[in-house]
């Protein structure tokens, strides 16, 4: 007897729900640009190694090309759409559009919803790698090296790096790069 293939599935994607039948290999990605119309979302490399299709779910960063679209079910994902409140801009994508974050623009949604779930988790007292003393408990300075290995696993290929962390640097000092409820819950990460 066979299994099946597909399934009709619930995506909860920037407060909205949308139903939908997908084949399980479908990934996020995929649904999110090819079914949903959700087209902020970039397909770069389509082998996790790149960052243009970073999305949050559940307030944590994920590479959408690798997710596959049955696991997001039941999950809060949020795309580039849904970063801004209404017409006022997400800190972090003002920040992006304040300092020059960006140059072709195309590795920006990625870069932004990076950043959104990496000063999350930043706020949430997750060290880093580059975390020279992770001891104390709570947010450590966030400096330019911290940023740029937390910001590591998003390409640029026309390298607006130094921007980049400029402006995500800019959007931490706001102290409000994390509202909108995407934070992920204050636990430990998983090892």
């Amino acid at each position: 007897m066979a299994l099946p293939t597909s399934s009709v599935i619930t995506l909860h994607i920037n407060g909205e729900q949308h139903t939908l039948p997908v084949d399980h290999r479908t990934t996020l990605l995929d649904a999110l640009r090819e079914r949903l119309d959700l087209t902020g979302t970039k397909k770069g490399c389509d082998q996790g190694q790149c960052g243009a299709c970073t999305v949050l779910v559940d307030g944590r960063r994920t590479v959408a090309c690798l997710q596959l679209a049955v696991a997001a079910e039941g999950r809060e994902i949020t795309t580039i759409e849904g970063v801004a409140d209404g017409e006022r801009l997400h800190p972090v994508q003002q920040a992006f559009l304040d300092l020059d974050g960006y140059q072709c623009g195309y590795c920006t949604p990625g870069q932004i919803c990076s950043a959104i779930g990496m000063l999350a988790e930043h706020a949430a007292g997750w060290p880093s790698a580059a975390t020279a003393d992770v001891r104390p408990a709570g947010p450590r300075p966030l400096t330019a090296d911290e940023i740029r290995e937390r910001m590591s696993g998003n390409l640029c290929r026309c390298a607006a790096y130094t921007s980049i962390v400029e402006a995500v640097a800019s959007a931490a000092e706001s102290g409000t790069a994390a509202r909108g409820g995407t934070r992920p819950e204050d636990k430990e990460p998983a090892a």
